[in-house]
């Protein structure tokens, strides 16, 4: 396929939400280290979240250029990297907030389960489009839960029950679309009911006090729920249009933990109110919207299956992140797709892109 044709097939309103996305993320991000540059003299979050952006696209330009059918013959070799890289952690992680999760190259960390998130889906995918014919009994498909089983447990060990369950979620999105029965669903969803004891006996303590805050923020207000009660002040104090920006006093003040990362939505809220918050959720439907368009009208199995991963994913991190912000989800530290810092989450779902506007250029049918 040659570029000119590429480029006319591009996805467009993808592009434009990811971009404005991505725009606004920078502002928030500035907006609530703002206090931070202001002491130290240097906005080194918007200056190091800017230039892996800008690497960002240049990579998502480039992978144009590649068939994403290829990813099929590299993807037993890139899920054996996934694991090696997440038993790194294990060996050679450092830790921070409690969790063994980062590998520090120099000056350089980054954090290889959000990689993992992005290797999984294209594995699982190639994996699952070989077996796609016959995947008719409940038997079938457990090849298929075997296959992520490995991953999803080195992830628990660091932990990461964010990660892990965003696992969940891309394996669900995927064999939805490939024919699993509604009743094999609730079957397993009765199964998990019925676990749900066993679950609790293996999380850790700090996982079971999230769980705890979720139901009752008032039981530890100055503790573990401090943090969704800050929020959903924030979030509530900016009324309908909201206070501006550089003007919101739970971020500005830092009453907000961890408002450039996990709770940066809070800082929307805050600062740019119901129509500023309404305004980012519309353009996280977009790419919700798009990538299931994607899906639907891929060439290939293997596109669909990476196009439903790759929504699901969003999806999932979508409804959890602003969840939590306004307290109807528990605390699990999953970052909100381009908004959030963080070099590794930024670089992942930029990836993620790329693909969906991959399938989206090579489909061969396309109406002009």
């Amino acid at each position: 396929m040659d570029i000119k044709r590429i480029l006319k097939n591009l996805d467009w309103w993808l592009i434009i939400a990811v971009l404005l996305l991505m725009g606004c993320g920078l502002g928030l991000i500035d907006s609530a280290t703002h206090s931070f540059a202001v002491s130290t003299g240097k906005a080194w979050h918007v200056q190091r979240q800017s230039m892996f952006m800008l690497f960002g696209i240049v990579m998502v330009a480039i992978s144009l250029a590649f068939d994403y059918r290829m990813l099929k013959n590299y993807a037993n070799k890139l899920y054996w990297f996934n694991i090696i890289l997440l038993l790194a952690v294990m060996f050679v992680g450092h830790s921070q907030l409690g969790a063994q999760r980062w590998i520090q190259i120099g000056s350089f960390t980054f954090q290889p389960s959000e990689f993992a998130k992005a290797f999984l889906i294209i594995c699982l995918a190639a994996f699952m489009e070989k077996r796609i014919e016959w995947l008719e009994e409940f038997k079938d498909y457990l090849p298929v839960f075997g296959y992520i089983l490995v991953p999803f447990v080195l992830v628990m060990r660091q932990p990461d029950l964010g990660t892990s369950l965003t696992f969940i979620a891309i394996l669900v999105s995927m064999i939805f679309v490939s024919g699993f029965k509604y009743k094999w669903f609730f079957r397993m969803g009765v199964a998990f009911v019925a676990m749900l004891p066993v679950f609790w006996m293996i999380l850790k303590d700090y996982q079971k006090n999230r769980i705890r805050v979720f139901l009752d923020p008032e039981m530890d207000p100055f503790g573990r729920g401090y943090h969704v009660i800050q929020s959903k002040i924030a979030i509530g104090s900016g009324g309908f249009l909201g206070k501006g920006w550089l003007a919101g006093t739970q971020s500005q003040l830092n009453f907000l933990p961890e408002n450039h990362t996990d709770f940066i939505f809070a800082v929307a809220g805050e600062e740019f109110g119901f129509v500023g918050a309404a305004f980012i959720i519309l353009l996280f439907m977009i790419i919700i919207w798009r990538g299931i368009a994607i899906a639907l009208d891929a060439d290939d199995n293997f596109g669909t299956l990476l196009a439903v991963g790759v929504t699901g994913m969003f999806m999932f991190h979508i409804l959890v992140n602003i969840g939590m912000t306004a307290g109807i989800m528990p605390v699990t530290g999953v970052p909100l797709p381009f908004l959030s810092y963080g070099v590794s989450s930024l670089i992942t779902n930029l990836m993620l892109v790329a693909l969906l506007l991959n399938i989206k250029a090579r489909k061969q049918n396309l109406q002009f």
